[in-house]
């Protein structure tokens, strides 16, 4: 008992951490006129010693201290966090695009994991959870009172296997039950098509070390499909959670020739981050539109700021997430790392992400719309008439007879908003020819 408690005593007063003992930190709060608190060093070292003397089972110490570097981490705000050897090495793989799970981006808020949003193509989507959704019971265990890590663990698991979501929805009056398959998640950053002619769409749906490569190779490869050049470009970050920094700022970079795109500040004025855009644009002042929604965040939020500020595209949807901070990861040693927030996003003319979001040029509701009376205009015609001639160069049947598939549907029956940003584009593009 004694050597655990000197143990601790050492780590309170000259263990390293991170590369700074508490020696040179009470050397920067002295510098800064402030003193290092004593007493409640020795009180965290009383309380290690009472937990190892008289809880009901015995921890091992470095169990103890892991839990105790956890605590002060997520004490500071909702992403900042210790990673273990297996975190570490999950969240590496998961910034190149394949990790095992779900599929939904998860933050915590008032004790509960709230989803900022399902990945494209995943279980969690394919299974019907949405962006705002508040988890409360993970396999009917309540979540309330543990770590955002310790759920994340829970909901990770072997493919194939089975885990229950009851879920707290807004405008739903009961929890849901969602039962999800666990799988290997493999996330296809980008992928789009042609809409209407020569306009472009292009789906973000998480920002990645290869995403900006990818991306302008569909946009090279959809310029040469239209044969003349793009007419316009709508981006989709809608329920894209973020992902690597540099993705952000090379995505932005492609659209813009000049300008800022975005900086950061941290509580030392020196080591703030500016990044400008070079003289290119990939499509060539080609109007653009971008969609986005509440579960936008973070990168996503940094790419719509930077072309809102720029005046270079339309922003549509809804107010963003509002993740505009920081997180560096800081290794410990060889195998574990910190998470730390370590600054705050700005737009190009100084807005604060952190907490707002991105506002919309255009605020546009999640609708979903439906043709009236099958699809047909004004009331009875020709065709409706009894004993009407036949065309004459048909076979008899009428348009209504053949079975539609999913392809047929209308743009504005399957995505309003995406409809609805095809039609703004159309507009821009016509303006943009006359003047």
């Amino acid at each position: 008992m004694k050597q655990s408690l000197g143990l601790v005593l050492a780590f309170a007063l000259g263990m390293s951490v991170t590369g700074m003992t508490l020696g040179q930190i009470a050397n920067a709060e002295k510098a800064e006129g402030k003193s290092l608190p004593m007493r409640e060093l020795r009180a965290f070292a009383d309380i290690f010693g009472r937990i190892k003397q008289d809880y009901v089972e015995p921890v091992d110490d470095r169990e103890l201290l892991e839990y105790a570097i956890r605590g002060m981490l997520s004490g500071l705000d909702p992403h900042s966090s210790y990673l273990n050897a297996d975190e570490y090495k999950d969240l590496q793989v998961g910034t190149k695009g394949e990790f095992g799970g779900l599929g939904i981006d998860v933050g915590m808020e008032d004790g509960f994991v709230k989803v900022i949003a399902p990945i494209d193509d995943t279980p969690a989507q394919r299974a019907g959870v949405q962006a705002g959704d508040l988890i409360v019971k993970l396999d009917g265990k309540p979540v309330k009172g543990m770590s955002l890590d310790e759920a994340i663990h829970i909901m990770r698991g072997k493919p194939g296997t089975e885990i229950v979501l009851s879920i707290v929805r807004e405008g739903v009056d009961k929890p849901i039950e969602i039962i999800i398959v666990r799988d290997i998640i493999k996330v296809v950053s980008v992928k789009g098509r042609l809409l209407d002619e020569a306009y472009a769409y292009v789906r973000i749906a998480r920002f990645q070390a290869r995403t900006t490569e990818d991306m302008l190779k569909l946009i090279s490869k959809l310029k040469a499909e239209t044969g003349n050049g793009l007419k316009g470009l709508i981006l989709d970050l809608r329920n894209n959670p973020g992902g690597v920094l540099n993705g952000a700022v090379s995505v932005s970079d492609a659209f813009l020739s000049e300008g800022d795109i975005v900086y950061t500040k941290r509580r030392v004025d020196e080591s703030k981050l500016d990044f400008s855009a070079a003289p290119d644009d990939v499509i060539e002042g080609a109007p653009m539109v971008v969609l986005v929604n509440g579960g936008s965040a973070s990168a996503s939020e940094i790419v719509a700021g930077a072309l809102q500020d720029n005046r270079r595209a339309v922003i549509m949807g809804s107010r963003t997430f509002g993740k505009g901070s920081v997180q560096t990861i800081m290794p410990v040693n060889k195998s574990t790392a910190i998470k730390l927030t370590t600054a705050r996003y700005y737009t190009p003319s100084g807005r604060s992400i952190q907490a707002e979001g991105i506002e919309p040029d255009i605020v546009l509701s999640n609708l979903k719309v439906q043709e009236v009376n099958g699809g047909k205009e004004g009331g009875i015609k020709e065709a409706d008439l009894a004993g009407h001639l036949e065309n004459g160069d048909t076979d008899g049947s009428k348009p209504d007879d053949k079975k539609k598939d999913d392809n047929d549907r209308p743009l504005a029956e399957k995505d309003y908003q995406l409809n609805e940003a095809l039609n703004l584009l159309k507009g821009l593009n016509i303006l943009q020819r006359k003047s």
